[in-house]
């Protein structure tokens, strides 16, 4: 059963939203606030977050922009605010969808199933490949001189993370934070730990890795 987590601060729409999932086959859990929201998303992954924008803790986007910090869940926005400066600024903090207040239920599941599939569909997903190893991130495969390589569930994620945001600086908390959640984001040594595994497994040198890099005290960089 797919699950889905509702946030919005409108009782009435919450229960309407959570007894029209469940008819349709979704899990549904609900928060009312931005705070919960981040808290449900980090202790029960869910496959959907749907976000008003006019929470009473945070500004949805706000929590968006947390949300990205550490996790891709596809995220729908409901809101009341029908400018497109409003969409705009959902889209750029992170969100995958808009729609406003109010909607047909029709229009709603239908903008669901298409954020599953995209999702879901492997062909979205891109292949980048180095001089030294290929990460098929739509099949979660990992070769190396056309052998695959064997990574524990928490090595993929860790280069998940750093594979879809090359070249680009992935501070230690924000690698934490998405790989293990947000309660450990002061944990480094476990960084240290799963990058020289990683690095054994995929740098030819592991003394002077040329794509798994460190940036000293701050993070970590994907070369490709």
């Amino acid at each position: 059963m797919t699950a889905v987590l509702v946030v919005d601060d409108d009782p009435h729409l919450l229960r309407a939203l959570r007894i029209t999932l469940r008819a349709h086959g979704y899990e549904v859990t609900v928060a009312e606030d931005g705070q919960s929201a981040l808290l449900a998303t980090a202790r029960t992954p869910p496959a959907l977050v749907i976000l008003d924008l006019g929470l009473p803790d945070m500004d949805g986007t706000a929590v968006l922009a947390k949300l990205r910090g550490w996790s891709q869940v596809p995220v729908l926005v409901l809101s009341a605010r029908h400018g497109s400066e409003d969409k705009v600024q959902a889209l750029d903090a992170g969100a995958d969808d808009y729609i406003t207040k109010p909607f047909g239920l029709d229009e709603l599941l239908a903008r669901l199933r298409a954020l599953l599939r995209r999702r879901a569909d492997p062909d979205h997903e891109p292949v980048v490949a180095t001089d030294a190893f290929t990460v098929d991130l739509g099949k979660h495969r990992v070769t190396r001189d056309g052998e695959d390589v064997r990574l524990t569930p928490t090595e993929w994620k860790m280069l998940e993370v750093l594979v879809r945001n090359p070249e680009k600086l992935i501070t230690q908390q924000q690698l934490l934070s998405e790989v293990w959640g947000p309660a450990y984001a002061k944990e480094t040594n476990y960084l240290r730990v799963y990058m020289a595994q990683l690095r054994r497994k995929l740098e030819p040198d592991t003394a002077t890795p040329r794509h798994l890099l460190t940036e000293a005290g701050i993070g970590y960089r994907f070369q490709p």
